[in-house]
C-alpha cells in the first residue's frame, strides 16, 4: 500500500483568536460576500464517513485486530484505490480508481491532515470558482493528479489512496487566487514558533518541500509525493487560465488580507 499522505501539516491559522470574540482582534475572513462552502463541506464529511466504515478506522468489530485487519485494510486499499499496474492494463474497471481513491484513507492521521487542509483553503476556493466548478476542478485534478503519479511509476503493484492531490489543486488554485491571504505558520525547525507569512511565501515553500521529498521518494510504501506536485501545478494552470487577472485579494477584517479562519 502506498497512501497518499496529507498535505504535510506544518500550516495553521489563527481562527482560534475570531471565534473566541475578542474586541479589536484581527479574525480571519469568511469566504466572500457570506456565502458558505456546501462542496467543501461535503466532501469533508463524505471521506470522514468512508473512513469510519473502511477496516482502517479500526472501528468495525468483524475485522478484529492483528493480521486479520491487516488483511481488511490491503483488500480495502486494493478495490478502491489505484494500482498503477492494473491501471494502464485492459481493465475498464480501473480506470475508475483515481476518482474512488480521492475519498479513502490509510490511517487517522492521513485523514485529519487531509481534511484540515481542505477545510483551511477549500472555502474560499469554492466560493471564488462556484459550487459546481469546485466540485469538477477538485474531482477532475485529483483524477489527474493520481494519474499522473501511476504514469510515473506504471509498473508499481502498490495501492495508491487518498486527497492530497485534489487538495494540492486547491492549494495551487488558492495561491493564485489569494497570494496575500496571510497564514500563521508552525515551522518545525524553529521550535514550532507561530509566524506570520502570505501564502505566496508558504505555499511555494511548501511545494518546495514536496519536490525535495520527491527526489528521495523510493517506490515502495510511503508518500506519493509526486501526486501532491502534480495536483498543486494543475491547481494553480487552472486558476490562471480560468481567472486570468481576476485573482483578488482575501476579504479583510483587519488591515491585512486574511485567510478564512480554519487550521491546517
Amino acid at each position: 500500500m502506498r497512501p497518499v499522505a496529507s498535505c504535510s501539516v506544518f500550516m495553521i491559522r489563527d481562527w482560534m483568536r475570531a471565534a473566541a470574540g475578542k474586541a479589536g482582534a484581527r479574525g480571519a475572513a469568511r469566504p466572500p460576500h457570506g456565502r458558505t462552502a456546501p462542496v467543501t463541506y461535503a466532501l469533508i464529511i463524505l471521506c470522514c464517513l468512508l473512513f469510519m466504515v473502511s477496516p482502517a478506522s479500526g472501528f468495525d468489530p468483524a475485522h478484529r485486530s492483528g493480521e486479520e485487519l491487516l488483511t481488511a485494510q490491503r483488500a480495502w486499499f486494493r478495490h478502491w484505490g489505484v494500482i498503477p499496474a492494473e491501471l494502464f492494463e485492459d481493465s475498464p474497471g480501473a480506470v475508475l480508481t483515481p476518482a474512488t481513491a480521492l475519498f479513502v484513507h490509510g490511517s487517522w492521521v492521513h485523514l485529519l491532515g487531509n481534511m484540515l487542509f481542505l477545510y483551511v483553503f477549500g472555502a474560499m476556493t469554492e466560493a471564488r470558482m462556484g459550487r459546481l466548478q469546485f466540485l469538477l476542478f477538485y474531482v477532475g485534478c485529483g483524477y489527474l493528479a493520481l494519474l499522473g503519479y501511476a504514469a510515473a511509476n506504471a509498473h508499481s503493484q502498490e495501492s495508491l489512496v487518498g486527497a492530497s492531490g485534489a487538495i494540492s489543486a486547491v492549494l495551487g488554485a488558492f495561491l493564485f487566487l489569494f497570494p496575500r491571504a496571510r497564514v500563521t505558520s508552525l515551522l518545525p525547525f524553529l521550535l514550532f514558533l507561530p509566524l506570520r507569512f502570505p501564502a505566496w511565501v508558504v505555499l511555494p515553500f511548501w511545494a518546495f518541500l514536496q519536490w525535495m521529498a520527491a527526489g528521495r521518494a523510493g517506490d515502495g510504501p510511503g508518500v506519493a509525493y509526486l501526486a501532491h506536485l502534480v495536483g498543486f501545478g494543475l491547481g494553480f494552470v487552472f486558476a490562471w487560465a480560468r481567472f486570468g487577472g481576476a485573482g483578488e485579494p482575501v476579504p479583510r477584517t483587519g488591515s491585512e488580507p486574511d485567510g478564512d479562519g480554519r487550521s491546517a
